[in-house]
């Protein structure tokens, strides 16, 4: 028997604990990047589970199971090989949310590193899923795979719930295709398509529109003395982001005291270089801000959310201000066009 410290194993963030849970929980394990459609077919299945879940003599329990996700962080590829290290489609508290927005009653999020990634199969099956989790049930991806070089499989997580039987400590296995197959639904696929613009394909396989979360920062002000503000997002590091051009998208502003304002907005990703710009950035410009706010919206110092709907062009350097501003004020046309459409 392992003996494990969930302060060693549980890395909390926004609400998600580190002590142990009571049980019985209906468990589902991966890195869950983006939370994308495959990722929520196994979170539905993991509740369907727990609601349906019966105990040895076929009566329905007195407490449905917990469903909990557990996920990974750092991305275990960083811990081996950080030059390999996928960029990543959501920020450790956005994934924590959107795991719980997809039904999970709780999220665990696993400290990995390299003691971790030592455990063998067993170890990682008695630590996590039986000492720490007390799972009945444990529904995952098909292709899942887990401890020392990726040596055990949903075969071998299954063998292993069942030979806990005897113990009281027994659990049954799932593995699911991500709702079709892995090139359809993969955090893989999203990446690509954002590396090529295609803000469209990725909300296909997110499920909702990719979006980046920020807080504005003062930038050098020359689209206000253009005639379009923009409220400038510095980008994350190790973060994906669609390829440098201009999109057409919402701009969300979080306030504590208000529900979030949502706005439509013309946004560019790059580095300016019409300005010769150094920084890599999103800039996002809401449309008829004079009218939300007399004077234009002051978003310095806000959180916001910025959503990519469609991608109008790529970056471009123009000969001067004057055919900047003749294409700004085309961008504005096509962004208002695009999002006028009721599906968006």
């Amino acid at each position: 028997m392992w003996h494990s410290s969930a302060v060693a194993i549980w890395r909390a963030v926004d609400g998600a604990g580190t002590t142990s849970l009571p049980g019985p929980t209906v468990v589902t394990i991966g890195n869950f990047d983006g939370v994308h459609l495959g990722h929520r077919h196994v979170l539905r299945r993991a509740v369907e589970v727990a609601e349906s879940h019966a105990d040895a003599t076929g009566e329905r329990p007195t407490v449905v199971p917990t469903v909990v996700a557990v996920t990974f962080d750092p991305h275990p590829i960083s811990i081996f090989a950080p030059d390999r290290a996928p960029l990543l489609l959501s920020e450790l508290p956005d994934r924590v949310a959107l795991l719980r927005a997809a039904g999970a009653d709780e999220v665990r999020v696993l400290a990995f590193d390299r003691e971790m990634a030592g455990w063998t199969p067993d170890e990682f099956a008695q630590r996590v899923v039986v000492d720490e989790l007390h799972a009945v049930a444990v529904v995952v991806g098909e292709n899942f795979r887990y401890g020392h070089r990726a040596g055990g499989d949903v075969a071998c997580l299954a063998e292993f719930g069942r030979a806990q039987e005897g113990a009281g400590h027994g659990f049954t296995v799932e593995g699911l295709p991500l709702d079709g197959s892995d090139d359809d639904y993969s955090s893989t696929l999203v990446r690509t398509a954002l590396a090529g613009g295609d803000v469209a394909t990725a909300a296909e396989v997110l499920g909702r529109w990719f979006a980046l979360d920020g807080v504005v920062v003062t930038g050098e002000r020359r689209g206000r003395d253009l005639g379009f503000p923009t409220a400038n997002v510095p980008i994350p590091s190790g973060l994906a982001t669609p390829a440098d051009g201009v999109y057409a998208g919402w701009l969300t502003r979080h306030i504590e005291t208000t529900p979030g304002q949502r706005w439509p907005a013309a946004i560019s990703v790059g580095d300016n270089p019409t300005f010769e710009g150094a920084d890599r950035r999103v800039e996002a410009y809401v449309l008829d801000a004079e009218q939300i706010a007399p004077g234009g919206l002051d978003l310095y110092g806000d959180a916001v959310t910025v959503e990519f709907v469609a991608r109008l062009r790529g970056m471009e350097r123009f000969d001067g201000l004057e055919p900047l501003v003749e294409q700004m004020h085309r961008d504005v046309a096509d962004t208002r066009r695009i999002l006028a459409d009721p599906a968006d």
